[in-house]
């Protein structure tokens, strides 16, 4: 792992892709390789594939950013991580409804104004416990927000003070919304999500048709 993280730094360099034969052809003999490079992403590197940037091929591999120094002296042990097996990851899936949770789109589904198709996996998310110890929480994600999330840290705590700050009536509804593990949007809101995802030059000429016509 340590060869393979300062291989990555000197050879490879942040932001550029490599392939599998690459990697293996630079440590000829070396078992498992693939699998010495993978755990680097338990000490904070972050090496994407085709699963998590669209634009890699299947034997393409980019080094994204660089983590814990693995190869000085007291770092890069080994850290316990959850191993998430065929049958739990079933499980996540099915007690997640089978969506991703950050956005709510479905596996085999196609991202709006796109032809790319969502696919859904686990993700690792920390979270931030009443203690203030940070653990490590299950949730299915899209490709998509899996790489966006990945840094981010839960902070359930905060969003339940919140909670208990809203109206009698904001709880009532919100309640329901918990309880049916779904949120109705309304067409207005659909259209503000699709008027915000818009480019500025559509969405300079939405604002001046609402001006030009009014609201009235």
């Amino acid at each position: 792992m340590k060869r393979a993280g300062l291989w990555l730094v000197s050879v490879v360099g942040e932001g550029s892709i490599f392939t599998k034969d690459e990697l293996r052809q630079a440590f000829p003999g070396v078992s498992q390789i693939d699998r010495r490079m993978r755990d680097l992403r338990d000490h904070g590197w972050q090496i994407d594939t085709n699963r998590d940037d669209i634009a890699l091929e299947p034997h393409e591999q980019r080094f994204v950013r660089q983590g814990e120094p693995v190869w000085e002296p007291g770092r890069g042990r080994a850290k316990s991580t959850v191993s998430v097996t065929a049958t739990q990851r079933r499980e996540i899936m099915t007690r997640d409804g089978n969506f991703c949770r950050s956005c709510g789109i479905s596996g085999g589904q196609t991202y709006a104004g796109t032809y790319e198709i969502a696919q859904l996996d686990i993700a690792r998310r920390q979270v931030r416990q009443p203690g203030g110890a940070v653990t490590v929480e299950l949730v299915t994600e899209c490709n998509r927000c899996r790489i966006g999330g990945r840094q981010l840290t839960a902070e359930p705590a905060d969003v339940l003070a919140q909670v208990r700050q809203l109206g009698r009536l904001e709880r009532r509804v919100l309640a329901g919304w918990i309880a049916d593990d779904r949120r109705p949007f309304s067409t207005v809101e659909r259209l503000w999500a699709e008027y915000r995802s818009l480019p500025e030059e559509s969405r300079i000429k939405i604002r001046q048709a609402l001006e030009t016509e009014g609201t009235d």
